[in-house]
């Protein structure tokens, strides 16, 4: 027994990075050594699945909570500039690498999916998922009908008596230390999901189709290390490299792996309450960052329709161009309101060159292969960026109050 605590003692001392690092190089190697292990899978799948039940009860008491003993009206307006900024860059960004760089694809077999026939019904989808049950909401993780009746509530709130305003804080304060054990896992949970994909996906996935990965991998780099570090910058005047590199490595890999921006809001909770950020205001911005901060998704969107549009011989001037970004950036805002995410959006975007559905639908096709890495480098983009703009807003009020900081770092209150 004694031997077991001073493991555990041992194991608590490392970082949490470093635990990562070291399930994920244990999950490689199980992987090749000894497939088809579904115990190793299971880890992954229970992981991924806590956090993807606690997230919604998380923000909806975190929000009413916030809002509830909200003092300052704080930097959302400044966070919610940041995110619509990023994604229109983003987009931006993926088609002029489209043009500079124009790739031919192979057409497949279509696929039989249901997309958005029109901005209009991605607009009405968002909408409609607004004013959702809150009941529903909650049960289908619809964030951003948690978000609205969280807000409504949370505002209606304020009039009421401290004791009851209190009795929300020591829920939100219970549901929030439950996600700091899931977090604790996550070594365990990321060594089932890194062995789950290489024991899964062969290494075609990095051969064919090989030039379009490196144009979406270089457009997202790009995204992650220059634009959106710039705009740090331009928000808080302080070198943003310390903070960007925080965000990817304390959000960014997680989200790499699990796949999924709502499995990351508690994450990013975790490192917004690390870096002593205000919780009335990441409280509401993370999960709003989830929904709408989808530089990534533009990207995907963007990238593949210039692919499509090239290998059917259609010109795309820079007129043209920029009312793609724009399109792609709105459309990516609803793409966690669309089933199959980003990827159901590219016919959407296809349809502004005339491009049938029949054409588009086979490079959704060819995005459901390329998937793996798409996939996982479009959430990490996306999520790590909702922690770093949030953290961003407030170091700008931070630096106007003269108050003393360090980007990135910890912050004890």
């Amino acid at each position: 027994m004694e031997a077991l605590k001073g493991i555990g003692k041992a194991w608590g001392s490392i970082s949490l990075v470093k635990r990562i690092v070291i399930g994920l190089v244990i999950g490689i190697v199980l992987a090749i050594a000894v497939p088809g292990l579904s115990v190793v899978s299971l880890l992954g799948t229970l992981f991924v699945s806590a956090l993807k039940s606690i997230a919604p009860v998380l923000v909806f008491f975190l929000v009413i909570s916030a809002l509830a003993n909200a003092k300052t009206a704080g930097s959302m307006k400044t966070v919610v500039l940041l995110y619509a900024a990023s994604t229109f860059i983003a987009a931006l960004v993926a088609v002029l690498a489209s043009m500079v760089f124009p790739v031919d694809i192979t057409l497949t077999a279509a696929v039989e999916q249901d997309s958005p026939s029109g901005i209009g019904e991605v607009l009405t989808t968002l909408v409609s998922n607004a004013v959702a049950n809150p009941v529903d909401a909650l049960l289908n993780a619809n964030y951003l009908g948690i978000l609205v009746w969280a807000i409504v509530l949370g505002i209606a709130l304020r009039a009421a008596k401290q004791q009851t305003k209190d009795v929300f804080t020591s829920i939100s304060d219970a549901v929030a230390t439950v996600v700091r054990w899931i977090i604790a896992c996550a070594p365990f949970g990321i060594m089932g999901l890194v062995y789950t994909s290489v024991s899964e996906n062969g290494l075609e996935i990095f051969t064919e189709y090989g030039q379009l990965l490196i144009i979406l991998v270089g457009c997202m780099l790009f995204i992650a290390l220059v634009t959106n570090p710039l705009l740090s910058f331009i928000t808080m005047r302080k070198n943003p490299y310390p903070l960007v590199l925080r965000c990817l490595k304390d959000s960014g890999i997680t989200a790499f792996f699990t796949r999924s921006s709502a499995a990351n809001i508690p994450v990013n909770l975790e490192l917004c309450r690390k870096l002593g950020l205000d919780k009335d205001n990441y409280s509401v911005s993370i999960p709003l960052g989830a929904t709408i901060n989808m530089a990534g998704a533009a990207v995907t969107i963007t990238v593949m329709t210039m692919a499509a549009a090239h290998t059917v011989g259609v010109s795309v001037d820079i007129p043209t161009a920029v009312i793609l970004s724009a399109l792609a950036a709105v459309s990516a805002c609803g793409a966690s309101g669309v089933a199959g995410g980003s990827l159901l959006l590219i016919p959407l975007a296809c349809s502004l060159f005339g491009i049938g559905n029949d054409i588009a639908m086979q490079v959704v096709a060819i995005g459901f292969i390329i998937g793996v890495i798409q996939d996982s480098l479009e959430t990490a983009i996306n999520s790590s960026s909702d922690a770093l703009f949030t953290a961003s807003a407030e170091y700008r009020v931070w630096a106007k109050e003269g108050r003393q900081f360090q980007p990135g770092k910890d912050v004890e209150k």
